[in-house]
């Protein structure tokens, strides 16, 4: 046996651990983790703006693969650290748990809660420029990537910190980096997601102006640029959100307050949808799993509108209070919250934790809603109350329809279901898998093809109902739906339960073709209103069948889109045969197994919400009533060249 001891222990020093483990830091290398580096830079200048002290940030993508964010704050401290001896720049830019968020004398608020964002930047860049705008100088300091003693360090200093003797009128700081090809699967920064977290950030700091230019655009003699500035604020991101839906009255409500040093603004609107959008933030970071802070804000709505509906005697003595739920039906909320000591919780750091936010926030919406509803004249309330009374009558239909389905529920009683559904013999939920197929044809082969032992296949036999056009009681009487709620076992809505979830792989199985494609987007559309959690906790994949099979002699190559296929071609040579597969029917048992449903050799893709409010637009435009605004999205989205339409989607 090896002999362990004392000298076996590798201590790792300044930035060496964040590139040795680089997923600690940043969750993933691949292209969320790549754009997570230049948030931990954005989030910096943003706490500068944020807390007053500054106006306008500029983010700029280079030909080079490089990024800078700029920001007219009050700079990193240039001056020498009391105990490091060092500048306060080479501090943060090195030290790992270094800042001047610990406290709440800098700051009363910010995204950065650890001290680790701008060093492990640093670690993971080729190399990182910081130019420093204070007291009318310039001040320059380079980090690079280099090798030592046979290991490559990331985060070196090139020199300390300088005063460059140049002279300069404006103030705060300039951090340019470019990402380490040797630690990132890709090192492309994309246009859009850029774009969209930015516009989020304009949106929820009113009147902050935030500059977006990409030098890899031309655009004649310049190059793409975008400015977002919104001085309606968050009533302004209510609206942007409410694009594709009828509001049930023009201007959202709006809300501020404090208590105990938690800041509270709230906005928000009724539309014609059937189900509730809430999308809150603490500290400008979004918390898509919500949290306290969106329960306090919960609580206060459902007592000040029932408060209200017994006070103007729509609801009578006899009557039981409505529920949130009945509250909530096509409300479109933004909740943005800054606060001090913030705990996350949660499987994704998104779930606030902080008792005392529902408490703070329950008071504060509780005050600012009963004042705004005695001095209401355009009679919003009236307009909301009768809303959630239809929704309280709808409500009482969905649950008896509900109760219906759970009499149906049972697999042993239920005939039609057993019928469709062929259920696998593990009793292990988080082993299982179950296949979404398109097509009595396509599942017939399914079901010959899977391991019995944990796949299930659940053959639709027509497309299901589009949900973002329905009511609840209308989507529970869909024969497709109801099956796929009572093959998975764990309910909708309020009442979804992932720990009664029967399969733990949720598979869309479709054809590779347009029709294949609008099943995808109803049954996505169907779990992200009504099941989100399916989403959110990992549990939804989509299945990626080939479109060809080529073979010479016995090689046999399968391909899964047209680029492919001339690529193929090439390397088999004269007397390739090729097989085109219109739907997964045309399949042999052998041949679906190998390609889309054996664990070793299918291609899956899992399902995720990277970004709520972005995914709550796409939804509604393109599967809501909204012909014109998706027609409008289509035109400035699609890319009707076939190659480099895939080369785009393959990107994305």
């Amino acid at each position: 046996m090896h002999d362990y001891s004392a000298g076996d222990i590798r201590v790792l020093e300044g930035l060496d651990a964040v590139r040795l483990r680089p997923g600690m830091y940043i969750g993933t290398t691949g292209i969320k983790g790549l754009h997570h580096i230049l948030w931990e830079i954005v989030d910096n200048s943003m706490d500068e703006v944020a807390n007053g002290y500054g106006d306008t940030i500029t983010v700029t993508l280079y030909t080079d693969g490089s990024v800078s964010v700029e920001d007219n704050g009050r700079g990193i401290p240039v001056d020498v650290h009391p105990t490091l001896g060092v500048s306060g720049v080479e501090v943060v830019f090195t030290q790992l748990h270094a800042g001047g968020k610990f406290d709440n004398e800098n700051y009363a608020h910010s995204g950065g809660l650890h001290g680790v964002g701008a060093s492990v930047t640093n670690a993971l860049s080729e190399w990182l420029t910081v130019e420093v705008y204070k007291n009318g100088k310039i001040f320059r300091m380079e980090f690079e990537s280099k090798e030592i003693n046979g290991e490559v360090k990331g985060g070196v200093p090139k020199y300390h910190l300088i005063d460059t003797g140049m002279s300069t009128e404006k103030r705060g700081s300039f951090v340019r980096f470019l990402p380490d090809k040797r630690i990132f699967e890709s090192t492309h920064f994309q246009l859009e997601t850029i774009s969209r977290r930015l516009k989020e950030l304009a949106f929820l700091n009113k009147g902050a102006r935030i500059v977006l230019i990409d030098e890899r655009v031309p655009m004649g003699n310049a190059c793409l640029k975008r400015e977002y500035c919104y001085e309606g604020g968050l009533n302004d991101f209510v609206k942007y959100l409410n694009e594709t839906k009828v509001p049930a009255f023009e201007e959202p409500i709006f809300l501020t307050g404090a208590k105990d040093n938690i800041e509270m603004e709230l906005s928000f609107q009724y539309t014609d949808a059937y189900t509730e959008n809430i999308f809150s933030y603490v500290n400008n970071i979004p918390t898509t799993e919500g949290g306290t802070h969106e329960t306090g804000f919960k609580a206060a709505l459902t007592k000040v509108m029932n408060d209200l509906a017994r006070k103007t005697g729509m609801l009578k003595d006899k009557d039981a209070n409505l529920l949130g739920d009945d509250y909530r039906e096509g409300l479109t909320a933004v909740l943005s919250v800054k606060m001090q000591n913030v705990q996350f919780e949660g499987q994704t750091k998104t779930k606030l934790g902080n008792p005392e936010a529902r408490i703070a926030i329950e008071y504060i919406v509780n005050q600012t809603l009963g004042e705004f509803f005695e001095k209401d004249e355009k009679g919003l309330a009236e307009i909301i109350l009768k809303k959630a009374l239809l929704a309280a009558k709808v409500r009482e239909a969905a649950r008896k329809e509900k109760e219906i389905t759970r009499a149906k529920n049972s697999l042993e009683n239920n005939f039609n279901l057993v019928g469709k559904l062929s259920s696998c013999t593990g009793k292990k939920p988080e082993n299982n898998e179950l296949f979404i197929v398109e097509g009595d044809s396509a599942g017939g082969t399914a079901k010959q093809a899977r391991n019995r032992s944990f796949q299930a296949i659940l053959p639709l036999r027509g497309k299901p109902l589009n949900a973002e056009k329905k009511r609840i009681d209308q989507v529970l009487a869909n024969e497709e739906i109801r099956t796929i709620i009572s093959a998975l076992g764990s309910g909708i809505g309020e009442d979804f339960n992932v720990e009664n979830l029967n399969y733990h792989k949720v598979i869309i199985l479709s054809d590779a073709d347009q029709d294949g494609a609008h099943i995808r987007a109803i049954l996505l559309t169907f779990f992200f209103r009504y099941m989100k959690d399916l989403i959110n906790e990992g549990h939804v994949y989509i299945g990626l069948p080939p479109l060809y099979r080529i073979a010479r002699k016995d090689t046999v190559e399968y391909v899964y889109d047209d680029p492919a296929l001339e690529e193929a071609k090439k390397r088999f040579g004269k007397g390739a045969s090729i097989q085109r597969y219109k739907g997964l029917g045309e399949m042999s048992a052998e041949q679906l197994w190998e390609t889309t449903m054996d664990p070793s050799r299918r291609t899956l893709v899992q399902v995720t919400i990277e970004d709520a409010a972005m995914a709550e637009m796409l939804v509604s435009t393109l599967m809501g009533d909204a012909i014109e605004l998706r027609r409008h999205y289509i035109i400035a989205n699609a890319n009707f060249n076939k190659e480099d339409n895939f080369k785009a989607q393959e990107s994305k």
